[in-house]
């Protein structure tokens, strides 16, 4: 599907969006330093986990508004928000005022409405793009993410720690500029139920049809496959979010300075935080280079299988890392970790659009987004599980737990070639709901 072809609220959100995610990773990398310095490294610790438990809640809450008030309605309400957290936190770095707390509010504030946020943005695209094409317009939303996750942390190390202010004034901006082109130039996709709705109303009273509605996620809850899914994917979670936890650790205090390579008087030499760089930066390269390539080539193959083996080439990965500190081995590691994360881009959105019924996609969105949220809650204990056990066997535990990811998917794909599948709230009787 040619970028020309696109729905033209795809065309504004893949722009407007990409200035924003480049501004975004301008500062987001450099806060846990930010907090660090400000509050000491283990109350800054405790306070971006904090954060990210009301990002989990807004989650929820925000696919389901998405489904309920509309995708547009939510997205500009969430701009909105987004555009006012950065102008107070502006603010709190400014010449005027220095105030940690409020830049952790406002910080904090900026989490939440961007959980508000996706969940109406997968959306859109599923209701938008028939399914066919739906694994490569997310894998180029996707790369445009990634492009600006290697852009905006090389530009924020030169303005963050020095003009933070207008920095921050900028990324404000363009989250007025968002919301000036989804005000003007996108329109509501969410898929219409409002007779329906109108008579539960009736019926119900506004009380008693918010919490029907809510019962929403109890029937997610009941939905074996998906929670197999979510499952899955939080397991396999723990490998792929080590490349800032346990890999950063691993890689700067583990492997030395050594030559990389030489050539004629040419030496390389390279080791440590620097080197960890290096591969951070590379890993981000062929995310941007091959994720539309790569997506188009995966298309050929079984959903079950392409899930199955990215999970088990992350368990590769995690095995190269602990076998050697050779550079040239955790280079590889590096290119079998993205080759991993690369087979299920876009993949990964298309399937959760094909399981969620039409008039619970922002919540079914919502709800796998558990899959990274709750995976970047319990990634963290492999640093100090390193110090028990040693870095040898911290990468094979996570290479074990990734396996066992992917032995879940097994169970997963089996039961949906045997057909075994629930009933949604729009197919069952209010009688078996009340039963659930």
């Amino acid at each position: 599907m040619r970028l020309r072809d696109w729905d033209r609220n795809l065309k504004v959100r893949l722009f407007g969006e990409g200035l924003f995610n480049v501004l975004f990773w301008m500062f987001f990398p450099f806060m846990a330093v930010y907090f660090s310095d400000a509050f000491g490294k283990g109350m800054a610790g405790f306070l971006l986990v904090l954060s990210q438990v009301f990002g989990v809640v807004t989650n929820l809450i925000g696919g389901w508004c998405a489904d309920r008030f509309g995708r547009r309605r939510m997205m500009l309400i969430a701009a909105i928000g987004e555009g006012v957290c950065f102008l107070v936190f502006a603010f709190a770095n400014s010449p005027w005022l220095e105030s940690p707390i409020t830049s952790f509010i406002a910080f904090s504030a900026l989490g939440i409405f961007g959980s508000l946020y996706l969940p109406a943005c997968h959306a859109m695209i599923a209701d938008l793009v028939e399914p066919k094409h739906r694994n490569e317009v997310f894998a180029v939303f996707y790369t445009a993410m990634n492009l600006s996750v290697v852009i905006g942390p090389i530009l924020g190390g030169m303005f963050f720690f020095k003009y933070r202010f207008g920095l921050l004034l900028f990324a404000a901006g363009s989250s007025l500029l968002l919301v000036y082109l989804i005000a003007n130039f996108i329109r509501e996709t969410v898929p219409h139920h409002e007779e329906e709705e109108k008579v539960a109303i009736k019926e119900l009273g506004w009380k008693g049809f918010m919490i029907d509605q809510l019962k929403d996620y109890r029937v997610i809850a009941r939905d074996i496959n998906f929670l197999l899914f979510i499952v899955g994917g939080i397991l396999i979670a723990q490998t792929f979010m080590q490349l800032d936890l346990a890999v950063a650790v691993y890689v700067t205090e583990a492997i030395p300075v050594q030559q990389l390579f030489s050539l004629g008087i040419w030496n390389v030499q390279a080791g440590g935080a620097t080197f960890f760089g290096w591969l951070v930066a590379f890993n981000g390269f062929l995310v941007v280079l091959f994720t539309v390539w790569i997506n188009r080539w995966v298309i050929r193959f079984r959903p079950g299988h392409v899930f199955i083996a990215s999970a088990l080439l992350y368990a590769v990965s995690m095995m190269m890392f602990g076998s050697s500190t050779g550079l040239w081995v955790a280079i590889g590691a590096i290119v079998v970790l993205s080759f991993a994360e690369l087979l299920t881009v876009g993949l990964q959105e298309s399937f959760v659009s094909e399981l969620a019924p039409e008039h619970m996609r922002g919540q079914y969105f919502a709800a796998a987004s558990l899959r990274y949220t709750l995976g970047r809650t319990f990634a963290p204990a492999a640093i100090p599980l390193a110090a028990w056990v040693g870095y040898t066997w911290m990468f094979i535990i996570l290479a074990g737990i990734t396996c066992v990811g992917a032995w879940v998917y097994h169970i997963l794909f089996r039961r949906l070639d045997r057909g075994e599948v629930i009933h949604t709230k729009k197919q069952i009787t209010g009688e078996a709901l009340k039963q659930a």
